[in-house]
């Protein structure tokens, strides 16, 4: 606990000092109110990953204080994110790193950490058995894809306040609790680290959202996740890999499923954002009758009120993960039943007949 509680503490302080102080963010200000995927009225500074990364840098300085046997592992993983934060937090000042640089960059981050700390896709469980992957030229494409796939989905699901920040806290905090079931020390640590940086920074962000995660924010937790999911499953034999799987598929699978629907559904480019993602459906179809749509007051508590929707339904995937992390059958009819229910509750939503628990009527 002393690993999350100081990195709460510095984000938190720190995120406040970045608020305060607009030299820090004057060129990184989000004043754009048009875009599709935008739903604030106010100016609001982007570069909350930069609270969040300086903290858990200073957690894991403390924690080689503390610890000198992690000093290999705790440095090597702040190495291999910086390279995937540097990409976002640019772009966060800048505006001119494409997406595809940036997830270039969050791929040489995962092939860093593949031969920085072995982090690799090394197997793959089934029910009764699993399946060995050997080669090189098999495990690092793997292994890439997979962590700069994260990297990537929470940055997608960033769209709300307080709603990526939430479900990565839920996530990192399920890897420390399995970490701690099979004893790996360095999984622990580092998960309570940036959980607890998350969490400071989440104080400033929700309900009102006085900062933003920004893309090196969200690329930086995105890349930690998805790294850490993959070393806690491949050092421990005993944790199956679909707990990997079932704990990240929110994000995984929406991305997926944007992906497939702009470029089968919707004839372009998978990289063109728009606005109807789940979450952005629940913002627009339910939420607002709950709320109206037009008043900055009204569009901010619209945003409050979204992400606890995502909240709940993520952790349809979160608690059978962590309960089950060993149980790779039962995992795997989990997955199988988040992504029906993905599927089916967006399909409502489209259709305008969303289940009646989700619609919150608006009072008179």
């Amino acid at each position: 606990m002393f690993s999350f509680l100081l990195s709460f503490v510095a984000s938190a302080l720190l995120t406040l000092l970045v608020i305060k102080e607009a030299r820090l963010h004057g060129p990184a200000l989000d004043a754009d109110f048009m875009g599709v995927q935008k739903v604030h009225a106010h100016h609001v500074a982007r570069i909350g990953g930069l609270s969040i990364f300086l903290s858990v840098a200073l957690s894991s300085f403390i924690s080689i204080w503390r610890v000198p046997a992690m000093t290999h592992w705790l440095m090597s993983l702040l190495a291999c994110s910086a390279v995937a934060f540097v990409g976002g937090i640019v772009e966060d000042y800048t505006g001119r790193v494409s997406a595809t640089r940036r997830l270039v960059l969050t791929m040489a981050a995962a092939a860093l950490g593949y031969f920085l700390l072995d982090a690799r896709v090394d197997r793959i469980d089934w029910a009764f058995s699993a399946w060995p992957l050997q080669y090189m030229w098999l495990t690092l494409p793997l292994t890439v894809l997979a962590v700069a796939g994260i990297a990537n989905a929470v940055n997608i699901i960033d769209g709300f306040n307080g709603l990526a920040s939430v479900v990565c806290i839920c996530m990192l905090l399920s890897l420390g609790y399995v970490a701690l079931q099979v004893n790996d020390m360095f999984v622990l640590i580092a998960a309570l680290m940036v959980a607890g940086a998350t969490a400071g920074f989440l104080i400033w962000n929700y309900p009102v959202g006085m900062i933003f995660l920004g893309d090196g924010g969200a690329y930086f937790i995105g890349f930690m996740l998805g790294e850490l999911a993959l070393l806690l499953v491949m050092r421990n034999p005993q944790v199956s890999t679909w707990y990997a799987a079932l704990l990240l598929i929110y994000p995984t699978f929406e991305t997926l499923f944007s992906v497939y629907r702009r470029m089968f559904v919707r004839g372009k480019s998978p990289a063109m954002p728009d606005g109807i993602h789940l979450h952005s459906l629940i913002f627009r179809r339910i939420v607002q009758w709950a709320v109206g749509r037009k008043e900055a007051r009204a569009l901010i508590r619209r945003n409050s009120m979204t992400s606890p929707y995502l909240w709940l339904f993520s952790l349809m995937a979160v608690i059978p993960a962590t309960v089950l992390w060993r149980h790779t059958w039962a995992l795997m009819v989990f997955c199988i039943l988040f992504i029906s229910s993905y599927i089916w509750i967006y399909v409502r939503i489209v259709r305008f007949k969303a289940p009646r628990w989700m619609i919150r009527h608006k009072k008179t």
